[in-house]
């Protein structure tokens, strides 16, 4: 296997990036993300983010009847 040394900052001259869009996601983002990384067990039982959602808010509730 070929060693290849780069500088920090170098690309290596695979990457094509002539089709990126830059800031395509910047205004999602401005408006206020969350990103939280679940264990790979949790990720089992909830498919997407709307099953998630669902769940926590359903929580939420529950949690408030509670106090």
């Amino acid at each position: 296997m070929k060693k290849i040394s780069k500088s920090k900052g170098d690309m290596l001259p695979d990457y094509d990036f002539s089709g990126g869009v830059s800031g395509k996601y910047a205004k999602s983002y401005a408006k206020g993300s969350n990103v939280v990384v679940l264990d790979p067990d949790v990720a089992k039982v909830f498919a997407d983010s709307k099953i998630v959602n669902l769940s926590l808010r359903n929580l939420a509730k529950t949690l408030e009847l509670l106090k």
